[in-house]
């Protein structure tokens, strides 16, 4: 009797591992076949992201306008908000978003969800996650890796092409985790070793490099973010230092070691990795949390940070006095991004729903184009990230759902180039110049010795 019941279940494995075997062997086919409806289901916008081209551009010179796309949402994080976007530096169509919660009286679990282009109606990849997720960045060599941050205080790397709901790697308490949410990762080059390595920035006020060695995460303290308060004194006499809470920070694209990190006090600090107690400088950048913080495309010396306080500010890293150019955007502005083509163009979104995009060669004061993009009133607009090189960007909200839209030509207007034209005339170069005239219009005239 025994073996009989043995030998049922033995044919009931093997029936199940043969049914896995037979899906396994379709599913590139059916993958292709579902891209496949999805394109014909769509395909009024696969042939707008195309070809459609506003031609109410050609009438209008400082204006542009930004046409809906693609709109991707995942049943499960509905509810959640959308705390990061990342573009695939590899694969232009594919996207990760970080879901989690900015409402920390509600906290809950998170996702990590990869979407593509080619198939707007269910994502890629989704992992899901015991912690809200705040943060996530894709290696720009290993496309395949993905560092995210946690509400938890604990990194963590998923490797997408091992098809593992989990983590490959993830830091505990015992291996330096952060004590409160990690609000930013950023994949760094190779140490000397050759091993991959992550910087994480968290409100505990300690910036972070992990190393990935073999099977283990290992971390070192690059700069924690003292306050210029003079310490205080607890309860036994001793003395303790107040630190800044870090939300963000940036690593400059030439300078290796040079980065700026954005607080929730307002200021944003330049640090080198070299320096762990002191910053090269500080900005009293803004009244509320900075919110993002990043160097310009082009620009070596520029960079843009947005904040609660409703403002854009750009700045000249060399002059700590004030900003070059300041923009009020009448609302908490979430994200703010420069566009990958241009060193003048940057968007950014607000809490009431809007896109903002400027061209600074075009107008210095107002926006070229403000459009909302939410259906719902109270919803609030989080992340904004421009596609690497096709002309479109994606804007995540507080409800889950991303948003896809093409840029009008106004939006992304590139020099022309002059018959003859060497390499010196085109190119990065053109870019610099383009904001170094901008730039001349706004600094201070040099004081003359002879005074």
């Amino acid at each position: 009797m025994m073996k009989k019941d043995e030998e049922k279940t033995k044919k009931k494995l093997t029936a199940v591992e043969t049914q896995g075997d037979d899906i396994s062997r379709i599913a590139r086919a059916s993958k292709i076949m579902e891209r496949m409806v999805n394109q014909n289901t769509y395909d009024d916008i696969a042939q707008d992201f195309k070809y459609w081209e506003d031609v109410s551009d050609d009438f209008r010179e400082q204006e542009g306008t930004l046409l809906p796309l693609w709109k991707f949402s995942y049943e499960k994080a509905k509810r959640l908000a959308v705390t990061a976007l990342c573009w695939n530096p590899k694969y232009k169509d594919l996207f990760a978003v970080g879901h989690g919660s900015y409402d920390f009286m509600k906290q809950a679990q998170g996702m990590v969800c990869y979407y593509t282009l080619k198939n707007p109606s269910f994502p890629e990849f989704i992992y899901p996650v015991d912690s809200g997720l705040m943060c996530l960045d894709i290696h720009p060599e290993h496309p395949y890796l993905c560092a995210v941050g946690y509400y938890d205080g604990s990194v963590g790397v998923y490797n997408v092409v091992e098809k593992v709901p989990k983590p490959l790697y993830r830091s505990t308490a015992k291996t330096g985790k952060h004590t409160d949410p990690v609000w930013q990762v950023s994949w760094q080059k190779d140490d000397l070793d050759n091993n991959l390595n992550f910087f994480s920035v968290s409100s505990d006020g300690r910036v972070v490099s992990w190393t990935l060695v073999k099977n283990e995460l290992i971390h070192t303290d690059i700069i924690t973010l003292k306050m210029d308060e003079a310490p205080q004194e607890g309860p036994d006499g001793t003395q303790i230092v107040t630190l800044g809470c870090g939300t963000c920070f940036d690593f400059h694209k030439q300078t290796d070691y040079l980065f700026l990190v954005g607080t929730e006090e307002g200021k944003i600090h330049k640090c080198s990795k070299a320096y762990s107690s002191q910053f090269l400088d500080t900005f009293d950048a803004h009244h509320m949390a900075v919110y993002k913080v990043q160097w310009n495309t082009f620009h070596p010396k520029i960079f843009i940070s947005c904040s609660a306080d409703w403002s854009v500010k750009i700045w000249d890293s060399t002059y700590t006095k004030g900003p070059m150019f300041t923009f009020d955007l009448g609302s908490s502005v979430g994200d703010v991004a420069w566009a990958p083509y241009s060193s003048t163009v940057f968007a950014a979104v607000t809490a009431d729903g809007k896109v903002f995009v400027y061209d600074l060669n075009v107008n210095k004061y107002e926006p070229i184009c403000e459009q909302a993009v939410v259906q719902k009133k109270k919803t609030k607009l989080t992340h904004i990230a421009f596609n690497p090189t096709n002309p479109i960007v994606v804007v995540g909200d507080d409800r889950g759902h991303i948003t896809s839209m093409k840029l009008s030509p106004n939006l992304r207007k590139v020099p022309k180039e002059k018959k003859g034209a060497t390499a010196e005339t085109k190119g990065p170069e053109v870019e610099i110049a383009k904001m170094d005239k901008l730039l001349a219009l706004v600094r201070e005239p040099p004081q003359s010795k002879d005074k």
